[in-house]
């Protein structure tokens, strides 16, 4: 028996059913490995000495046409769920929980207590199994020799080829002297080989009635080495386990559910690890006890049996079941993790490296530079993808749209001081510049609504004084650089521990907001500057009429399918990843069909400032006097904590855990980045950037990695980002060069460009736990849904709770939308004192489910804990499981 570390089995347990190929996971080795959420790191499962077990393929073989002619037919097979032959519709059932009859599991016990266990097998053939097996007492040298030549005999297995026929395996029998050891064509074509990863073994399991047995007949065999049985399985794979079942004819589907019970067996992860490391038959009979104990029971009656479970959306964790595991395989003398160790290493976070104070001027920004520098090659390299071509247009053309808009508005709130072109410079040199130095290079900066509203305060303040608003401007952006070098310098950026959920919710809903509003808006005004005509009018428009007697012409086309699924694959994905880009063309196709006059993208033609006059540098005092220069620091000590917030908020949402991000974050970093560019672009009078919420989570949605190889059922598993600096170094060049691409952009219409304004704000509004909760202020209780704060979290304080974020949403749109709008960044502050202040309305525990622990909370739990009733560990309840629970990306875009 295998000796094993402390915590290797709960790594093994979570990844043993997973389905990732190797090639796939994109691995990263360098210094600054971030560890997987739901996993060890590497370089910490080599210094555990943990050993990923292999995937099992199990397939259940039964046999059929007693007592006229004998076969095997393949009747089942499960890699994480249960897939069925429906022989009458010539296909194979959709993968679906499995149900066991609880008579089937014991009968299933009661066999191989009985029977035969041979563990560590050291069989090299089909033919060297059979003898094994069939080498017991009860058997006569006659029987024993039926009895080889049926388990010797090719199974039926069921292929689906191009056509719509299935196509059945050869059933003719076999002498000991036949190639058992050559695979058939049909297992290296199977479509299914393609979904298992690199390494995966097999297990059968053979079942029926035999009715030349006088009494049953059970063998559970554990092949030494995996070894490859012939045409055994449907696919090509090397076995690990053989299971017989067979006894005489019984009332019923007797031999058939324990046949299916063997294989649900197998198909668990963790009786397969116990059964992996079994030693004698106590240790088996004790995985299938311990499987016994964690069954749960459906009451007859009360369900339909013929009804099929799907599988859930999300694996549920193994970590509840290791206790009895470790019990039963490695003993009472076991090492354990206290409940504050186990609570501190599944549920509460500590503080990331990049937010620990150094205590030295400039010491996070070192750290930072330290930390990004040797993952820089690498930076380039993990862009050489297709991928990465298909988020480029995507978040272009957003990038693009955003310059436009904002670049119109800015023109509008001053007076023709800035405009289009100073936009689209700006956006371009500004994100370059970013994109090759910041720590995140995902963040894509552009002009956001809180900052623009703040120029347009600016400006007025300017006009109404009868100042030159440039040069004040010019001012103002030294001062809030100097005032980001500042809070650089002392590492402010370490604050951002507490923005928890309530103020990242809350901006980017606000975020959100102005993205729908300005989208329906313009559209919205569309309709009064290019109104739609009447069918019949003499101008343009749409008309539709009803098919004639003769019906629609149109017809359907049967297509044949591709003689490769994986081609079918790579095209589906490859539509996938350019939805968003193909929507786009299909909408410029459209308009250009059907002639319809709506405006299109303006891009300007000429490269020179929008105000006439000026020079692309921009004077220092103009007609101000001098002391403005020091009464400019009162404004920028405003404006400085808008972009700490705007910027820093942003950074928290895109550097998340549950995105795995694995080349770290570097909030000082791009503060700096941030600093620098507000003085070069208020000395060369482009607008301000900073970092926008929502097309930055579009652009890391749009290089969301998933593994390609899935079981049957599973959902594809989320990797992670393909970070890398390339894809928003290329839009921002591309969307300087649109200056010079007029002629090309000028076909795109403008509400095109809107809907995807639109489509961004509803996608990210929708996708936060604040929209959930709201939903739940207007639903009855019968039709909420079971969301599992709802379970430990009484309903009103769940209303409280969203009624309150409801409120500072509203406040920060009305200060938004009016002169008082002087004080928003003070009010974006105000979100972390009233998140602070609702800790005295709220307890620890509800807030650890409404919202996120502050710092001062997550160090008093480890020393105190919760109280008994909130306590994660010892509890056998299903709730305790969300702390294991791998966490997926909480708000996103989804693009594809």
């Amino acid at each position: 028996m295998e000796m094993k570390l402390p915590g290797q089995e709960e790594f093994e347990a979570s990844s043993a059913p997973r389905n990732i190929p190797s090639g796939e996971l994109d691995s990263n080795p360098g210094p600054g490995t971030s560890p997987s959420p739901d996993g060890p790191s590497d370089t910490e499962s080599k210094e555990l000495g943990v050993r990923k077990d292999p995937l099992l393929f199990i397939q259940l073989n039964e046999l059929l046409g007693w007592p006229q002619a004998l076969e095997w037919r393949e009747t089942g097979r499960w890699v994480l769920f249960e897939e069925k032959l429906e022989v009458a519709a010539g296909r194979w059932s959709a993968p679906h929980v499995p149900t066991l009859a609880l008579p089937s599991l014991q009968k299933l016990r009661s066999l191989l207590a009985e029977g035969l266990v041979l563990l560590d097998c050291p069989a090299q053939s089909l033919l060297e199994l059979v003898e094994q097996v069939t080498r017991v007492e009860s058997l006569s040298p006659e029987l024993r020799g039926q009895l080889q030549a049926l388990l010797l005999q090719r199974p039926q297995h069921y292929n689906q080829t191009t056509g719509t026929r299935p196509c059945w395996g050869s059933t003719h029998p076999r002498k000991a002297s036949d190639n058992e050891e050559a695979p058939l064509r049909e297992q290296y074509q199977n479509p299914l080989r393609q979904k298992l990863p690199p390494g995966a073994e097999a297990g059968t399991v053979l079942a029926g009635e035999l009715g030349f047995l006088a009494q049953p007949l059970g063998a559970f065999v554990r092949l030494r080495d995996p070894v490859v049985l012939g045409s055994l399985t449907e696919v090509s794979l090397p076995s690990r386990f053989f299971c017989l079942l067979l006894g005489p004819p019984m009332l019923g589907k007797g031999y058939h559910e324990m046949g299916r019970a063997a294989a649900v067996l197998l198909s668990d992860p963790q009786f397969q690890w116990s059964v992996r490391r079994a030693s004698n038959l106590h240790d088996l009979l004790a995985a299938l006890d311990a499987f016994l104990e964690e069954v749960t029971v459906l009451p007859p009656g009360r369900w339909d049996p013929t009804a099929r479970i799907p599988p859930p959306k999300c694996l549920p964790s193994q970590h509840k079941r290791l206790p009895s595991q470790q019990r039963e395989i490695r003993g009472p003398s076991g090492p354990r993790l206290t409940s504050a160790e186990d609570r501190h290493r599944h549920g509460l976070h500590a503080p990331s490296q990049e937010l620990q104070r150094t205590g030295r001027l400039f010491g996070g920004l070192i750290q930072d530079v330290r930390r990004k520098a040797p993952w820089y090659p690498s930076d380039f390299l993990d862009a050489l993808h297709l991928q990465c071509f298909s988020a480029v247009l995507y978040i272009y053309l957003a990038t693009v749209t955003n310059a436009i808009t904002f670049g119109g508005l800015l023109g509008d709130a001053t007076d023709g001081a800035q405009g289009v072109l100073e936009s689209f410079l700006g956006t371009a040199v500004a994100g370059a510049a970013f994109c090759l130095m910041a720590g995140q290079p995902l963040t894509i900066l552009s002009s956001t609504g809180p900052v623009l509203v703040f120029e347009r305060l600016l400006f007025s303040f300017s006009r109404d004084y009868s100042l030159d608003y440039l040069p004040f401007r010019l001012w103002v952006g030294i001062w809030v650089a100097t005032f980001c070098l500042v809070l650089v310098a002392t590492e402010a950026s370490v604050l951002v521990r507490y923005f928890t959920r309530f103020t990242e919710e809350g901006f980017c809903a606000l975020i959100s907001l102005i993205f729908i509003y300005d989208a329906v808006g313009k559209m919205l005004n569309l309709t009064h500057t290019y109104p739609i005509q009447k069918p019949g009018s003499s101008t343009y428009g749409c008309l539709c009429q009803y098919p004639g007697p003769g019906g629609n012409d149109s017809q359907w086309i049967r297509t044949r399918p591709k003689d490769r699924d994986d081609i079918v694959s790579m095209v589906r994905k490859g539509l996938s990843d350019f939805s968003s880009v193909l929507a786009i063309l299909l909408g410029c196709g459209l308009d250009a069909f059907l002639g319809l006059a709506t405006p299109k993208l303006m891009v300007p033609r000429e490269f020179k400032p929008t105000l006439p006059g000026r020079g692309w540098l921009v004077s220092p005092f103009g007609t101000n006097p001098w002391w403005w220069s020091v009464a400019a620091a009162l404004p920028a000590l405003l404006l400085s904590i808008l972009i700490f917030m705007d910027q820093q908020i942003t950074a928290v949402i895109l550097n998340r855990v549950e995105y795995r991000l694995q080349k770290g974050a570097g909030f000082h970093l791009d503060l700096f980045c941030v600093a620098v560019l507000m003085l070069l672009t208020s000395v060369l009078g482009l607008p301000w950037y900073v970092s926008a919420t929502v097309i930055s989570l579009a652009h890391m949605d749009s290089l969301r990695r998933e593994s390609r190889a899935c079981a049957p059922g599973e959902l594809p598993n989320f990797l992670g980002i393909r970070e890398q600096r390339l894809t928003g170094l290329v839009v921002f060049i591309l969307t300087g060069a649109s200056i010079f691409l007029a002629p090309v952009l000028k076909f795109i219409p403008m509400p095109v460009l809107y809907g995807i304004f639109l489509y961004m704000g509803v996608a990210a509004l929708s996708s936060i736990q604040f929209t959930k909760r709201v939903k739940l202020l207007l639903m009855p209780a019968k039709h909420q849904p079971d969301l599992l704060l709802l379970r430990h979290v009484p309903l009103t304080r769940v209303h409280l709770f969203t009624a309150i974020q409801l409120v500072c949403l509203g406040l920060l749109w009305i200060i938004k939308s009016t002169p008082a709008a002087i004080i928003f960044p003070l009010m974006l502050l105000g979100l972390v004192g009233v998140r602070k202040a609702l800790e005295r309305v709220f307890s620890p525990q509800e807030l650890l489910w409404l919202d996120e622990l502050m710092p001062e909370e997550e160090r008093s739990i480890p020393e105190k804990g919760l109280e008994p009733e909130h306590s994660f560990s010892g509890s056998d309840s299903e709730d305790s499981e969300l702390m294991y629970q791998p966490k997926a990306p909480e708000i996103n875009i989804s693009v594809n």
